[in-house]
């Protein structure tokens, strides 16, 4: 997933970013709702993980903002505020989910894959597609019931294209899923070079080239 965290507190923010890379996402970290908002509009985000006390403006005007854009990524508000009556209007001004700190990097992920199995309309933990089995909770991929290895970015870009089955995805969006803004630029075949290998080690036709737009995931079936 490429995860929207927003929070103030460098300590927990710097924490959060950490935990949530080891497991496998990519993950952007900013200090206020105007960053975020910017970052928002201008790359695409599997969630957000939303503090309430942020400088400049209390995350539930945000999230307020975002929802009457028609915004409608999953949105998990993580706070210290503890009243039964903040945790209803959160949720009512468009929250998916709100928990309270101090929370396990688990947990968090854990609450993050099931709001995006919501969002996506699944209800399975483990995404198929033909004979194509992928459990993001544990990074495992198997095809044709045999395990496959994938590094962490040719997992982010399966996971992109499996979140999105009858969309083509152009290379700019993909490049945006697959990297956070904080590291350096990929090199400019670096995409191609993660479809190769996917290719490679699933099915030559498990990745569909769409030429002059992007890729789609493609068959998956056995290839003869």
């Amino acid at each position: 997933m490429h995860l929207l965290i927003v929070e103030d507190d460098h300590a927990l923010g710097e924490a959060l970013s950490a935990g949530l890379r080891q497991l496998g996402h990519v993950v952007d970290w900013f200090r206020d709702g105007a960053q975020a908002d910017a970052a928002l509009a201008s790359a695409p985000f599997d969630a957000v993980v939303l503090d309430l006390g942020l400088p400049g403006g209390d995350g539930m005007v945000w999230l307020a903002r975002w929802r009457a854009r028609q915004l409608t990524l999953p949105v998990l508000i993580l706070t210290a505020r503890d009243g039964i009556e903040q945790r209803i209007a959160g949720l009512d001004a468009g929250a998916d989910d709100y928990l309270l700190k101090p929370i396990s990097i688990d947990e968090l992920a854990a609450r993050l894959r099931a709001m995006l199995r919501r969002s996506s309309g699944r209800a399975q933990a483990v995404w198929q597609h033909g004979e194509l089995e992928y459990d993001p909770a544990t990074k495992m991929v198997r095809w044709k019931g045999q395990s496959v290895e994938l590094t962490g970015l040719e997992m982010a870009l399966l996971e992109a294209l499996l979140k999105h089955p009858q969309r083509v995805l152009s290379k700019t969006h993909l490049q945006q899923m697959l990297y956070d803004w904080s590291g350096s630029d990929p090199a400019s075949n670096a995409l191609e070079v993660h479809v190769h290998h996917l290719r490679r080690k699933i099915d030559p036709a498990i990745v569909r080239t769409v030429r002059g737009v992007g890729y789609a995931l493609g068959s998956a079936q056995v290839t003869p």
